[in-house]
């Protein structure tokens, strides 16, 4: 029987195994947690022919939730790598701290937000996209997902102190519980209730509360190896300075994934109208789930890694990496073929709009062109955040996301490739971004 010590620590076994044995629960755990927003969508896009507005209207929100989770990893993606490399050194004392100050940076950050987009969220949702045919759809939602933004933010962001504790089928015991009620509430609310998209919205908050609670179930109880006390929920700047400073990078990952939102959103509005925003939205959903597999393996070589750098077990650290990529590679090439193969189907899962379906096919198969690129762009941001290069793994978000894909998602509809232009650009983006990182990846940590 292991014990808490011999469960946290990754600097035994082989390299693929504990990379594994981290990455399953957390790739069923990112699939439970999709379903969030997922199984609104799918609900939604067949309720009826009006509710494909429904659908739109989520999609418009898409960059808010972004924003929020982009504000979820600067803290929590910036607290549990730290965490994993102090404990490697085997610093427990620096360790409890920085997660004492994340749950701390956490609650006051949602808050703050959760008043900040509230008070906004009319100029932001017409800014991101709305019309006045979806802006009613898209504030129903957003009314009340924000009041569940401080349990959604404490979730996500504490549930990585959780898998680098070694603990990671707990941390997919965390989104399974929220998901769990979230499939039972939302069938009620919709159809027993008929509240429509509120219904939905309100299912999701009351699953996040949920997730929310279970999370400090266990890191405030004798289950987890190094506890959250209150006594470590204080906010000094050194430490706040040393958090964001990696952070930063999951919050550009985040925050360019609603600026990439934002433009595309714009563009099809201004050159298919409604409608092509509609699609975009199948396509970030069809997007989530094939991304599901990679985010896990790479979310759960990131402890792994993080351990043995600071550990000094350079090898293991090379090894990780080569499993890691391969692993992600394989499966991308394999997820491009299914969406060539599959792209009526994987839209008619969204929507039984036969305008929608008409044209979300080949949106789908001009976004996903060369998915295999996006392999080595996580691949390499997810190296260099567990070994706390945050240098490198900010340059190479913001290069993908900020100077290429972005600038291409204005100017190619306007050379005359119209909306095609806006689905083009993203595999243009992974195949220059996901190279460079990749290449610089292996010329400086690899070596």
């Amino acid at each position: 029987m292991r014990t808490k010590t011999d469960t946290g620590n990754f600097a035994t076994g082989k390299m693929w195994q504990r990379i594994l044995a981290q990455s399953v629960p957390l790739t069923l755990a990112e699939l439970v947690q999709v379903t969030y927003t997922i199984v609104d969508r799918i609900y939604l896009g067949h309720l009826s022919q009006q509710d494909s507005m429904a659908l739109i209207g989520i999609g418009v929100a898409f960059p808010i939730i972004a924003l929020i989770n982009a504000f979820t990893s600067l803290f929590g993606q910036g607290g549990a790598p730290l965490f994993a490399i102090s404990r490697g050194k085997g610093d427990d004392a620096h360790a409890a701290h920085l997660q004492g100050c994340t749950f701390a940076l956490l609650l006051y950050s949602s808050l703050a937000l959760t008043a900040l987009l509230w008070l906004l969220r009319r100029p932001l949702l017409y800014l991101f996209g709305a019309s006045d045919l979806s802006y009613p759809y898209a504030d129903q939602y957003m009314r009340i997902y924000l009041l569940g933004t401080p349990f959604t933010m404490l979730a996500t962001g504490m549930n990585g102190f959780i898998n680098a504790q070694g603990s990671p089928r707990i941390g997919m015991c965390t989104t399974m519980l929220g998901a769990a009620m979230n499939l039972l509430l939302d069938p009620v609310f919709l159809f027993v209730f008929h509240w429509g998209i509120r219904g939905v919205a309100i299912a999701t908050v009351i699953s996040q509360v949920a997730s929310c609670l279970w999370v400090m179930r266990f890191l405030t109880g004798r289950c987890a190896v190094l506890p959250l006390r209150r006594r470590e929920l204080r906010v000094r700047k050194k430490t706040v300075l040393e958090i964001v400073s990696l952070g930063v990078v999951g919050f550009i990952m985040k925050a360019t994934n609603s600026l990439v939102q934002i433009a595309a959103n714009a563009t099809l509005r201004t050159y298919g109208g409604d409608l092509y925003v509609g699609a975009m939205t199948v396509v970030n959903s069809v997007r989530e789930i094939l991304m599901l597999p990679v985010t896990g393996v790479t979310s759960g070589a990131q402890p792994v890694l993080g351990y043995n750098y600071g550990a000094k077990q350079q090898g293991r650290v090379r090894e990780g990496i080569r499993f890691m990529t391969v692993a992600a590679v394989t499966y991308t090439c394999l997820a491009w073929i299914l969406v060539l193969w599959q792209a009526p189907a994987l839209a008619r899962l969204f929507t039984s709009d036969a305008a929608l379906i008409g044209i979300a096919p080949h949106a789908l198969r001009l976004y996903f062109f060369g998915f295999f690129f996006q392999a080595f762009q996580v691949s390499a941001q997810s190296t260099f955040q567990a070994i706390g290069d945050a240098r490198h793994a900010v340059f190479f978000s913001l290069l993908r996301k900020v100077i290429i894909v972005t600038p291409l998602t204005l100017l190619l509809p306007a050379l005359g490739l119209g909306v095609d232009g806006v689905f083009l650009a993203e595999p243009v983006s992974n195949a220059m971004g996901g190279l460079a990182a990749f290449i610089t990846m292996v010329r400086t940590v690899m070596r």
